[in-house]
């Protein structure tokens, strides 16, 4: 398995290198704007077409339930319809032998607060306990080290429709109603009111909050541009599932919270702190609670475990060894100045800490799945050495407090680190 990512990441450095090499004999300043510009949206996870952006997440990406996923999709530009969009891809796992679809579209109500509706309808896979903010929109990386090593899933049959509004340019909101038809892919029942679920259909109303009070923003074209990225950024969203509508199974409630922030010390120092919290409340399933974002995989020794160390992740943190239906996470990464050793070799050491705290009512209607609750506190620290090598470096992450585990190298990750920047 790691030889096939080795060489997906040998595949991005080249393609990034080579695009950022500048030709030797410029002509025309216009071909080299339109090459910073075709940078900046590759950069940004699409290739552009004259009506078509070509989405870059659905290429190619591996996971231990798939295997190798490919595949297409995209979204119309300006040069299609300024008013209408179409948003769509298909993709398919070589190891589950499974097709998986999106077919969406939007159609702009208001230019001037950038309104949208947008209807789709998905038929994909979702990690379990993983917690998104509709306003998130797209994220994009070359490379996503959780991804690789993620084994439980469930798949999901989602129409959903929603609205998003700018109420100006640093309060960003995004409401959406969806129905979901959802099929663990793991041995997995939901126990209630004598009743096993081993699938179940939900109908879920949700509303996303984005307050960015400190940055800039100017109107650019006729579009709104973050000039100054300011910090500190909040997020909430609200979810409520209704049972018995429309079939829905179940009656719970979330509401997630994150903030970001940054302080700069000079150009090329500073610390960054990313505070997240959830809360679910009601008849929950395991598919929509919360992990910490696990990133170790469980393997006998430390080199077996070598992989790929994510941004907020916690490195030391086996898969499925914890759920919560409440919780909150703290990391903390303090980048140090690089270390200037020549023109094109600047590592640059960076010091982490991770702390998280969870717990769970009714564990017991969770049925054919072990794990356990983060209730007396998760701890981690550690370091990455960045840009060693074509944006590779190593990161070493040691676990300590309450759920320090008996064997010492249980206790230590070793990790590639992935960092380039167009």
């Amino acid at each position: 398995m790691h030889k096939h990512w080795l060489y997906i990441l040998f595949f991005f450095c080249v393609t990034v290198i080579t695009a950022q090499t500048p030709e030797k004999d410029i002509e025309k300043p216009k071909d080299s704007l339109e090459s910073s510009v075709l940078l900046k949206q590759i950069g940004n996870g699409f290739f552009p077409t004259k009506v078509w952006n070509f989405d870059l997440r659905y290429l190619v990406k591996f996971n231990q339930y798939e295997g190798f996923r490919t595949g297409l999709g995209g979204v119309t530009n300006d040069g299609f319809s300024k008013t209408f969009r179409i948003d769509s891809y298909g993709v398919y796992g070589f190891k589950d032998h499974r097709f998986k679809y999106k077919i969406g579209g939007g159609f702009r109500l208001n230019p001037e607060t950038n309104t949208w509706i947008n209807v789709s309808h998905v038929d994909d896979l979702m990690e379990t306990g993983s917690s998104n903010f509709l306003t998130d929109g797209r994220f994009f990386s070359f490379f996503e080290p959780r991804l690789l090593n993620i084994d439980l899933f469930h798949k999901h049959i989602t129409s959903a429709i929603s609205v998003e509004h700018e109420i100006n340019p640093k309060l960003i909101t995004e409401t959406e109603i969806a129905v979901s038809n959802i099929r663990p892919t793991y041995d997995y029942d939901y126990i209630l009111d004598n009743t096993s679920y081993g699938a179940f259909e939900t109908t879920t109303a949700k509303i996303s909050l984005q307050w960015n009070p400190f940055s800039t923003y100017e109107i650019v074209d006729g579009e709104t541009k973050n000039i100054v990225d300011g910090y500190p950024k909040f997020t909430l969203q609200y979810s409520k599932s209704f049972r018995n509508v429309l079939n829905a199974d179940f009656n719970f409630s979330k509401l997630d919270f994150r903030t970001i922030h940054k302080i700069n010390y000079n150009k090329e120092s500073y610390t960054i702190g990313t505070f997240s919290a959830g809360l679910a409340h009601g008849d929950t399933p395991l598919t929509h609670l919360y992990h910490a974002y696990p990133n170790n995989i469980t393997k006998e020794t430390i080199l077996q475990r070598f992989s790929v160390a994510g941004i907020n992740s916690f490195e030391t943190m086996y898969f499925n060894e914890f759920f919560s239906d409440r919780f909150a996470t703290l990391v903390v990464k303090h980048y140090v100045k690089p270390f200037h050793i020549s023109k094109y070799f600047n590592p640059q050491l960076v010091l982490v800490s991770r702390y998280a705290y969870g717990n769970m009512n009714n564990i017991s209607r969770h049925q054919n799945v072990s794990f356990e609750t983060l209730k007396h506190g998760y701890t981690e620290s550690g370091f990455e050495i960045n840009k060693l090598l074509l944006g590779f470096g190593l990161s070493f992450t040691y676990r300590y407090g309450a759920y320090h585990l008996p064997r010492e190298e249980d206790n230590i990750a070793l990790k590639f680190t992935f960092n380039i920047t167009l």
